[in-house]
């Protein structure tokens, strides 16, 4: 496959590859450019992908890598590609779509949402041998497999990880307790106004509690590597995520976590120096590094005496639509147009998410994103099972409700209780 220089920015290149199919020609590569200033977003009725031999959905941050790599691949086979940004509710607007017959030929999300994908039958099995998928990151090949079959080319992968300021706290601390001990100094000294920005919000927070829960021995479903997750084995409630319960009761005790500090204040509050350390992901290292600052970045390290910690790993990835009108195409974008090194290298320097492929991993030269890609290598991928929507809202809500004074294990056991009866009702 060949990669061109792409002069046209994504609303540009949208309207330009629309003219052209309105007018019956054009391969999506023509040097034209449009007035226009915005992209469209399809209805979940129907989308608007003309003429255009390949139609790829995905959102408004990853639509200019995105369009790049189908405009290189619609060159170098002589058709024309469209590529249209969601600007909401991407999942849902697809399964709606796809099962009207009116949605695109391939739509780039994320892994988790391969359970309800298949489930409402909205996507294929790709055709890519262990050979070919022997060069990414086992933890990306995991998370894009669901039920045995891949479904998804992955390219970024991320996990949550530690920030520290150092300018606040020089020294990497070697477990979260040693964090913690040396972010509540540094509010003591009224150097800061918070020890440790993970966070909880009001309806709680289960993504960012993870790294406690796990460190602790608890889970969620249990997983093994050949099986994936059993949403029959349900971890909460159990003897690991009641020790969970107990540490963040006690924490939040202690003032270190807050139900204040949410995932819409988390990072604004510590790039604006008011927070010691920061759990986040590389979505955060943009604003850290406009921050002026000097910081660090580390995964996120166990508890004293505890498992290490695990955060959720997430990949993104490109799937085909099982009932696009482009199927075969479909097909061949993924399993080759986008399985290249190339290709991953322009989503990676459109997206700059940490690369799921390892011959890119091996060409990033930069500290903070190879933790990142270290810490997702070493995470264990986020649950892509339908049964994972009945986890998130009583899980979170009891984490906040702990932080909030409730009692620890009465609070856990009994949103154990709520997750089981739910998955059973879903059932």
């Amino acid at each position: 496959m060949r990669r061109y220089a792409r002069t046209l920015g994504p609303a540009a290149a949208m309207m330009l590859a629309m003219t052209a199919a309105a007018c019956g020609g054009g391969s999506g590569s023509s040097s034209e450019s449009s007035s226009s200033d915005s992209t469209s977003s399809p209805s979940a009725e129907g989308g608007s992908g003309g003429d255009a031999d390949l139609l790829v959905w995905t959102d408004s941050l990853k639509i200019d890598a995105v369009t790049e790599v189908a405009e290189a691949f619609g060159e170098s086979n002589g058709i024309e590609v469209e590529v249209q940004a969601i600007s909401e509710d991407l999942q849902g607007s697809f399964v709606t779509a796809d099962a009207a017959g009116n949605g695109p030929d391939v739509v780039v999300g994320a892994h988790d949402w391969m359970g309800n994908l298949v489930q409402n039958g909205a996507i294929e099995p790709l055709n890519l041998t262990p050979d070919e998928l022997s060069g990414y990151s086992e933890k990306a090949v995991q998370a894009t497999t669901y039920d045995g079959k891949l479904y998804g080319v992955p390219y970024g992968i991320e996990a949550l990880a530690l920030y520290r300021n150092t300018e606040i706290v020089p020294d990497e601390p070697a477990s979260m307790d040693e964090a913690i001990q040396a972010g509540q100094a540094a509010v003591e000294a009224g150097e800061v106004d918070s020890a440790l920005n993970l966070p909880v919000g009001e309806l709680g927070d289960a993504y960012h509690m993870e790294p406690i829960l796990t460190s602790f021995g608890g889970y969620i479903f249990r997983y093994d590597e050949s099986t994936g997750y059993d949403a029959q084995d349900v971890g909460i409630g159990k003897e690991g995520s009641v020790k969970a319960a107990q540490e963040i009761s006690r924490l939040a005790k202690a003032k270190v976590l807050r139900t204040s500090i949410s995932g819409d204040n988390s990072i604004a509050l510590f790039t604006s120096g008011k927070a010691a350390f920061l759990v986040s992901g590389p979505w955060a290292l943009s604003d850290v590094k406009k921050a002026g600052f000097e910081y660090a970045i580390q995964p996120v390290p166990g508890f004293d005496g505890q498992q290490a910690a695990e955060p959720f790993m997430g990949a993104q990835a490109f799937m085909v639509a099982a009932n696009g009108k482009n199927k075969d195409i479909a097909q061949e974008f993924v399993n080759n147009g986008v399985n290249s090194e190339e290709a991953m290298m322009t989503l990676f320097e459109g997206t700059q998410l940490p690369p799921a492929m390892t011959a890119v991993q091996e060409q990033v030269d930069d500290p903070d994103l190879t933790v990142f890609t270290e810490a997702a290598n070493a995470a264990a991928p986020m649950p892509a099972i339908p049964a994972m929507a009945s986890v998130w809202e009583p899980l979170g809500k009891a984490y906040s409700a702990i932080v909030s004074g409730k009692d620890p294990v009465a609070t856990i056991r009994s949103a154990g209780d709520t997750i089981n009866k739910n998955i059973a009702d879903a059932g």
